[in-house]
């Protein structure tokens, strides 16, 4: 029993990501949740973005203040604004080659890397300028 509830609170957590563009928090995601299961501990959205990353049907973008939840779970960069902290895919492919660099100058195996470029976003940058 408590593994069909656990599949299925996991199915609710899945969908909130899924639904979002913006790379929401743990703690947008669990207030998306709560919305639709009232009984759903934080801890439980917490362990199953956890284990939906692991797992790799989202991934988890690594960000100053808190980690942010994408629905793609393929290989791409990220912009972080550091002014409204708002977090968006980078227009740029992901690079293979610069692990495969790594790997040869240092012997480490590597797996993937993250980049995360900063920096203001329109929004920020535009509101800057009329101040």
């Amino acid at each position: 029993m408590k593994n069909q509830r656990s599949s299925k609170q996991r199915q609710l957590i899945l969908e909130a990501v899924e639904k979002r563009h913006d790379h929401p928090s743990a703690d947008q995601i669990y207030l998306d949740v709560r919305a639709e299961d009232s009984h759903i501990s934080r801890g439980t959205v917490y362990r199953n973005l956890g284990l939906l990353s692991a797992s790799g049907q989202i991934s988890n973008v690594k960000v100053p203040a808190a980690d942010r939840f994408d629905s793609r779970p393929d290989r791409h960069y990220h912009l972080f604004c550091t002014g409204c902290g708002r977090v968006f895919d980078a227009p740029i492919s992901y690079h293979d080659e610069y692990d495969a660099l790594v790997a040869e100058e240092t012997g480490f195996q590597i797996s993937r890397h993250r980049t995360v470029f900063e920096g203001l976003c329109p929004d920020c940058s535009s509101k800057m300028k009329e101040n």
